[in-house]
C-alpha cells in the first residue's frame, strides 16, 4: 500500500515532511493540500493558467468563509455564491459553474483516501473534510450555449456603417499627417478579418503572417485561400484548438493582402512573425483591440450591446443567409456541436420570410401535380 501511495502525484506525505512540526500546522495543511493539488493537476497535463486560476480560486474561498477545507459545509458554498450573484454586477452562470465546479474537484482531491488527506485531518485536527458540493446547490449544464443574451449580429447596416468609418479614420489621419493612420488601418483591417473569417478576439490578435496559406480548390483566393487558427478556445485545462478556416469572402483577401504588402513593412520589424505590430515592434494586444472598438462604436453611437465578438456573430449568419451549408459554417467556426452554431445565428426577417415563401411555393406547387 505505502509502495502505491508513493507513485500518486499530489499525496500527502510527498508534500508534508514527516519530520517537521509546523508552527501553524492548519496553514501548513491547507498550502500543503494545494500544493499537492498543483501537482496531481499537473500531472493530467492541464495547463499552468487553469491550475493557477483555480489555486487562486480556492484561497478567495478560504478568505470568504474564514475556515480551512476540513471546516468547511455545504451552507458556506450556498453562501458564497449567493454574494456573487447579487452584488451589483453578477457573476455569469457559466462562470459561477466554473467556482463550483473547481472546488468540487478539489474537495474529491482531499477526500480520496489515496491522497492521504484523510488522514492527516483527522490525526492534527481531530476530523475530516467532507464534500461542499452536491446536486442541490450546484448548478446543472442545461444550456448548450450560455453566452450573454444581447450577444447578437450586426445588421447589414451596421456592420458597413463600422468598416466606413475605420476606413475614413484611416483617410482622415493620413490627410492630417498623423502617424496614427497605420494603427488605424491596422485595426481596421483586424476587425474586418475578424468578419471575414468568423475569429475570436484573440485568434485574431495571435495571427502570424505564415498563418495563410493557398487552398487548391479555390486559387483565386491566391496566398489567401485559407487562415490557420492555432489560438483557437481550449476547452477548459486543454491547449489552444487548432483549426483552418476556408476563405469565402474575395473582398477580404484583397484587405488583408494590402495590408500586408503595403502598410505593414511602414513598422520596421519585418523579422517579427506577428501579423499585426504595434508601434513599438510588438503583437497588438486583445485589449488595444476592445478599446478601439468601443471608440468607433461610441463615434457611430451603434448599441451597446454590439461587441467586438459580435462579429463572429455576424460571420455566421451571413454565411447561413448566403445559403453555406450549417455543418460547413458550424466547422469554419470551430464548434464542437450544431447547436452552439445555431445559437450564433440570427438570420433576419427577410432571410425567413424568404424561406417561408420557398417553402409555401414547393408546397403548393407538390399539392396541384398530385391532383
Amino acid at each position: 500500500m505505502n509502495d502505491r501511495r508513493v507513485e500518486i502525484a499530489g499525496a500527502a506525505h510527498l508534500v508534508l515532511h514527516p519530520d517537521v512540526t509546523p508552527l501553524h500546522p492548519e496553514e501548513a495543511t491547507f498550502e500543503g493540500m494545494l500544493s499537492g493539488w498543483r501537482t496531481q493537476q499537473l500531472s493530467r497535463n492541464l495547463a499552468s493558467s487553469t491550475i493557477e486560476d483555480r489555486l487562486r480560486l480556492l484561497r478567495r474561498f478560504a478568505t470568504f468563509t474564514n475556515e480551512y477545507p476540513w471546516h468547511w459545509q455545504p451552507r458556506d458554498l450556498e453562501d458564497w455564491c449567493a454574494s456573487l450573484v447579487s452584488r451589483a454586477r453578477p457573476v455569469a452562470a457559466s462562470t459561477l459553474r466554473g467556482y463550483q465546479l473547481a472546488i468540487g474537484v478539489f474537495m474529491d482531491y482531499v477526500l480520496d483516501r489515496r491522497y492521504g488527506w484523510h488522514d492527516v485531518c483527522l490525526g492534527r485536527f481531530g476530523r475530516a473534510a467532507i464534500q461542499v458540493c452536491h446536486e442541490w446547490n450546484t448548478l446543472a449544464h442545461t444550456a448548450d450555449y450560455e453566452g450573454r443574451p444581447g450577444n447578437r449580429p450586426f445588421t447589414c447596416d451596421e456592420l458597413q456603417a463600422l468598416f466606413d468609418h475605420a476606413d475614413e479614420r484611416v483617410d482622415r489621419a493620413r490627410r492630417l499627417g498623423r502617424k496614427g493612420w497605420l494603427s488605424a488601418f491596422r485595426d481596421a483591417t483586424i476587425f474586418k478579418t475578424a468578419y471575414a473569417w468568423g475569429l475570436r478576439r484573440r485568434e485574431a490578435a495571435r495571427l502570424d503572417v505564415v498563418d495563410f496559406t493557398r487552398n487548391a480548390h479555390a486559387p483565386q483566393f491566391d496566398r489567401f485561400g485559407v487562415v490557420s487558427v492555432r489560438w483557437g478556445k481550449a476547452s477548459k485545462g486543454s491547449p489552444p484548438r487548432r483549426r483552418n478556416v476556408l476563405t469565402v469572402m474575395d473582398w477580404a483577401v484583397e484587405t488583408v493582402s494590402q495590408y500586408i504588402d503595403d502598410v505593414r513593412p511602414l513598422y520596421g520589424n519585418d523579422a517579427h512573425p506577428a501579423l499585426w505590430l504595434t508601434e513599438r515592434g510588438g503583437r497588438v494586444s486583445c485589449d488595444s483591440l476592445n478599446e478601439r472598438f468601443a471608440e468607433y462604436r461610441r463615434e457611430l453611437q451603434l448599441p451597446d450591446e454590439l461587441g467586438l465578438h459580435c462579429l463572429r456573430h455576424s460571420y455566421v449568419t451571413h454565411l447561413i443567409e448566403d445559403g453555406f451549408d450549417p455543418l460547413f459554417v458550424q466547422q469554419q467556426v470551430g464548434h464542437v456541436w450544431g447547436s452552439t452554431t445555431a445559437l450564433y445565428t440570427g438570420v433576419s426577417h427577410d432571410f425567413k420570410n424568404n424561406a417561408l415563401r420557398a417553402a409555401l411555393d414547393r408546397a403548393f406547387t407538390d399539392d396541384e401535380r398530385s391532383r
